[in-house]
């Protein structure tokens, strides 16, 4: 929904929903086609988990509005860059305390004292006991750590190390402080918690959006914009409950926690509504492929954004050009020495005409990654008219299947023929990325 204004070349973003993806409420812009956002998000997972009146398990931004974009269309998202605010951070595997949530604990929160559901909190002191109803003060997380640590990060922005429980718990006093959460954020910062399980552990700093997409076309936990989280909602007793059918309908894909989504990559996500809605937020200092813990370092930052309309695409999910160096082996392009190689097999076996080929990787997502891979496989295939098992080939010899999260969400990624990705309207978007 998008009130009558005049579309901005820039937009600041500072502003968040209250973890529901709602078409009905309105967008933040226009914002031009060929326009930049400039976002400060708010750290992802565990502050929304251990906040009950946030309502999707994530505190993403408010949607922007896209001029041009109709339902249909793609809108190509460059990511320019993704810095990291917060000095510190905790997380860790989680493990949800039955009798406070309504068949959901990421969405559906209900007071275990006075039977409030989505209460407002008040925290009193530290550690996992901290977070109180404000109506009753009695002990209201959904969650709590089955193991888990606190990270301190280096002021280059290339390492963190975990920390020992004294110095966590110093932390802990001043979370918002330390974590740096946005002014209008209304999360509990993890950090509260004082996990330190992990002790003197260094880990490598590579942020990325774990949120990155498109307003799905009925209200949905921001969480749960994905085909592996969003199965939850399939039957759910709670009001955001859906029907599989509806799940596949409306749902973007824009909860992907793909670490290949960072600085220089280009996603092209699908529009299906009006003016696309753009949000973002989640960003983590660093992950492997398939977030195995279910969590990791949740953390604020600065992202700047360019956007651009694909009339007519009709992608049913998110496209992602990640970085050359994030590319598999067998899907970078050829250097020329290859190339020559493969001139001189063409020649000897009477081969008219090789391929001229270029990366490209779908996002598929399911409630298992078997799920998400025949998804992802299928959406490549419909977008470039070919059978899935043609796609499968690809992917086997000049690709790969990687894990974005566990339990349902990867990428297919292959070497597509030039000619594919010019009738799909993709040739010089992916050219530009890979020239």
């Amino acid at each position: 929904m998008q009130t009558t204004k005049t579309a901005v070349e820039t937009l600041l973003v500072n502003r968040y929903i209250d973890g529901v993806l709602d078409p009905g409420k309105e967008m933040l812009g226009p914002i031009k086609d060929g326009g930049h956002i400039i976002a400060h998000t708010a750290p992802g997972c565990w502050g929304p988990m251990i906040t009950p009146c946030i309502r999707g398990g994530h505190e993403v931004t408010q949607p922007v509005y896209v001029e041009g974009a109709e339902p249909g269309d793609g809108i190509v998202i460059k990511i320019k860059s993704v810095e990291v605010t917060s000095q510190a951070t905790s997380s860790g595997n989680d493990s949800p305390v039955e009798g406070r949530f309504l068949g959901d604990p990421f969405i559906a929160v209900k007071c275990p004292g006075c039977g409030t559901m989505y209460p407002d909190t008040v925290i009193k002191g530290v550690g996992q006991e901290a977070i109180r109803c404000a109506n009753c003060d009695a002990d209201v997380t959904p969650f709590v750590f089955t193991n888990g640590y606190t990270m301190f990060f280096g002021e280059k922005g290339d390492v963190g190390i975990t920390l020992s429980k004294e110095a966590a718990e110093t932390i802990a006093e001043d979370g918002r402080g330390y974590m740096k959460t946005p002014e209008n954020s209304v999360q509990n910062p993890i950090v509260t918690f004082a996990p330190h399980d992990l002790v003197g552990t260094i880990a490598r700093m590579r942020p990325f959006l774990g949120q990155l997409g498109t307003t799905p076309s009925r209200p949905t936990p921001d969480s749960h914009n994905a085909g592996d989280f969003g199965s939850f909602l399939v039957g759910a007793p709670h009001e955001y409950a859906s029907t599989q059918e509806e799940l596949e309908t409306h749902r973007t894909d824009g909860h992907m926690d793909i670490s290949r989504v960072r600085a220089g990559a280009v996603l092209v996500c699908p529009v299906k509504v009006p003016g696309g809605g753009i949000y973002l937020g989640d960003m983590h200092a660093m992950q492997g492929d398939g977030e195995i813990a279910g969590h990791t370092s949740d953390v604020a930052g600065i992202v700047h954004l360019e956007v651009h309309v694909i009339k007519g695409l009709n992608n049913a999910g998110p496209i992602l050009l990640p970085n050359v160096e994030d590319l598999p082996y067998t899907a970078k392009p050829f250097t020329e020495n290859e190339r020559q190689t493969a001139r001189q097999l063409a020649e000897k076996w009477n081969i008219d005409k090789l391929e001229e080929s270029l990366p490209v990787s779908f996002v598929g997502t399911g409630p298992t990654l078997n799920d998400a891979t025949e998804n992802g496989l299928q959406r490549a295939a419909d977008l470039f008219s070919v059978p899935v098992p043609e796609i499968m080939n690809r992917a086997t010899i000049t690709g790969s299947i990687e894990i974005g999260r566990h339990p349902g969400v990867v990428t297919i990624t292959f070497l597509a023929p030039e000619h594919y990705l010019k009738k799909a309207g993709l040739l010089e978007l992916v050219k530009a990325q890979y020239s």
